[in-house]
């Protein structure tokens, strides 16, 4: 049943309130401050690309219609306040079909990007002018180059998901990292492989887009459940990813081409779920956010006149100018839009309840606020840490002693699988019932102190021929179980960090629309740190084999004081919203603070 509605007395279009804010509102600057830019409703060309939208919201029912599945319902910022389904303490199913196809494409992805690890040492040494000694440099330059593509255009990848939508970034990344595949397995000169892999980098944005559209598939009420299945299939691919790659070299083509098998795997995989989710995907970005057409970036270039649609010539000025055409026409607009208030729809069912609207105007500064800004600061902490880890573990352990442990290549891999094993237990069973106690603030800065806590005490594990601690056992096993107890900590706290984090960034997005804008800077951040890790736990490895005695101390120790720092600095993340209401954090928050009331000290 329709209400009535109160109706506004109108405004002149010369005293309307909002004026000077609306003509800013198309300028094409991204100053701090400035509203992201907006596309006037004539530019066909971007238009063209938006989805239209399946469904209209109403401001004149009294109940909310019912949503399209998958879509994310609207919630406030605030714990305490919370609007929609948290507000009445339910919560809301989980869009299973959509969530399944995100874990299809990030398991196939990750499968991929890892299949590559076994036989790239042997592949690259094949190539001509490259020797044995030079393998490592190699492999660690391509892993960089690789990272350093992402962090160019994670932004830019996340930005345009905004526009035009998650699905068709999706669709087009991954489809163009299938092309790549395809392609390394051709590869004949190392200079080849550093251009695929630099392309893998640059073409493929899903990094950022997948956790955006996790985010916006669910709310607070049921986040954490989907976001702790995500660095289970990444650890999932972790372990598929190498035992294919190995497993499957040299069995096409193994005079000429020895490594394309892996690949066409890799390849054939993508394909697959390109076909999947561009018939069983649904879009998740309800509104796209506008941009300005080109000739309001560029007016020098654009001609001194253009027909409008009542047939009438605009004049082009210098962005934040009018002309009498454009301001007659945008009272016009505005008039229009006045009259339909009534019985038009509205881009989301809550109104004005929900401060999170994707139809909300962000601007530079109130997405990169303070919250966020310490949120990414800790994230490149936290990723520089991780890559480091990653990179120094494999040098350390095979490394000569003293200041390596001189361990086989086989027993280095059997100690991160089995550590990879323990950490998918603990991301199922385990990681939830801990984070509702701990919530995602503390759970991440946790993780970062585990970080240091871990690269710490690595220098400090026992030699394969040492006396064994108080006379019990061999040394080997002692040594064996120290790496293997300091690994599991440290990718568990890897995987809950890397949880707790995205749902920080998730949580702390001012509107649901800036959300691919604000994963892709994260991503991108996380690319730089992942850039910067390999070059600087190698470097110092090398500078340490020179220093006696516990020169090992000097690589772990800087990296362990730089995670220590993160976990200093996430100390200063406040920001009402960022707790997830599915795990029962807010609930065992709420009833210490009633403990605390009615027993005071």
């Amino acid at each position: 049943m329709v209400h009535a509605a109160t109706i506004a007395p109108a405004t002149s279009p010369a005293n309307r309130p909002g004026r000077a804010q609306t003509r800013s509102g198309s300028m094409g600057s991204f100053r701090a401050g400035s509203p992201l830019p907006s596309l006037p409703p004539n530019r066909a060309i971007i238009s063209s690309l938006r989805r239209v939208p399946t469904q209209h919201h109403y401001q004149t029912f009294p109940t909310p219609p019912p949503r399209t599945a998958g879509r994310r319902p609207g919630t406030g910022s605030s714990s305490s306040g919370s609007q929609g389904h948290d507000h009445h303490g339910t919560t809301t199913p989980l869009p299973i079909k959509q969530l399944a196809l995100l874990a299809l494409l990030s398991l196939s992805e990750q499968t991929a990007l890892n299949s590559i690890s076994p036989y790239l040492p042997e592949m690259i040494e094949s190539f001509p002018g490259v020797s044995h000694d030079e393998v490592g440099l190699y492999v660690g330059l391509l892993a960089s180059a690789f990272a350093l593509a992402q962090l160019a255009t994670n932004l830019l990848w996340g930005y345009l998901s905004d526009i035009i939508g998650r699905k068709p970034v999706m669709l087009l990344g991954t489809l163009l990292l299938c092309f790549c595949f395809t392609a390394f397995g051709f590869c004949t000169r190392y200079f080849h492989i550093v251009l695929v892999n630099v392309a893998m980098g640059l073409l493929n944005g899903n990094a950022a887009v997948v956790p955006t559209c996790l985010g916006e598939l669910t709310d607070r009420s049921n986040q954490s459940k989907a976001f702790t299945w995500l660095p289970v299939v990444y650890s999932l691919g972790s372990i598929t990813g190498p035992a294919l790659g190995g497993l499957l070299v040299g069995k096409v083509a193994k005079d000429r081409y020895p490594f394309l098998a892996p690949n066409i795997l890799g390849a054939s995989l993508l394909a697959l779920t390109v076909i999947v989710l561009s018939i069983w995907f649904e879009e998740t970005l309800e509104e796209q956010i506008e941009v300005p057409h080109w000739s309001e970036w560029l007016p020098w270039l654009s001609s001194s006149t253009k027909p409008t649609e009542n047939g009438t010539t605009r004049s082009w000025t210098w962005p934040g100018g009018r002309d009498s055409d454009n301001e007659q026409r945008e009272a016009n607009d505005d008039d229009a839009r006045e009259d339909s208030t009534l019985l038009g729809p509205q881009e989301d069912e809550n109104g004005e309840d929900d401060p999170k609207s994707s139809h909300d105007t962000t601007t530079w500064r109130q997405l990169l606020n303070r919250t966020t800004i310490v949120l990414l600061s800790t994230h490149l902490v936290f990723q520089l840490s991780n890559s480091s880890f990653n990179s120094l573990y494999p040098i350390f352990a095979s490394g000569e002693t003293p200041t390596g442990r001189d361990l086989h290549a086989d027993v280095i891999g059997v100690s991160l699988s089995v550590a990879g094993v323990f950490t998918i237990l603990f991301q199922l069973f385990l990681f939830r019932p801990l984070k509702s106690h701990l919530g995602n603030v503390r759970s991440y800065r946790g993780s970062l102190l585990g970080f240091a806590i871990t690269m710490a005490l690595i220098p400090f594990v026992g030699y394969e021929d040492s006396s064994p601690p108080f006379g019990i056992g061999s040394s080997k096993s002692w040594l064996y179980l120290e790496i293997g107890v300091i690994l599991i900590i440290k990718n568990i706290c890897a995987v809950g960090g890397l949880s707790s984090v995205m749902l920080l960034i998730t949580n702390s997005a001012p509107t649901h629309a800036s959300l691919g804008t604000l994963n892709g800077i994260a991503q991108t951040l996380s690319a730089a740190g992942r850039s910067v890790g390999p070059f600087l736990s190698g470097g110092l490895f090398t500078v340490s084999t020179h220093v006696q005695p516990k020169g090992e101390a000097l690589a772990w120790g800087l990296f362990a004081g730089i995670a220590l720092a993160g976990w200093l600095g996430s100390y200063a993340i406040h920001g009402e919203g960022l707790e997830s209401t599915d795990d029962g954090y807010e609930a065992h928050a709420t009833q210490a603070d009633e403990h605390a009331s009615d027993n005071p000290a």
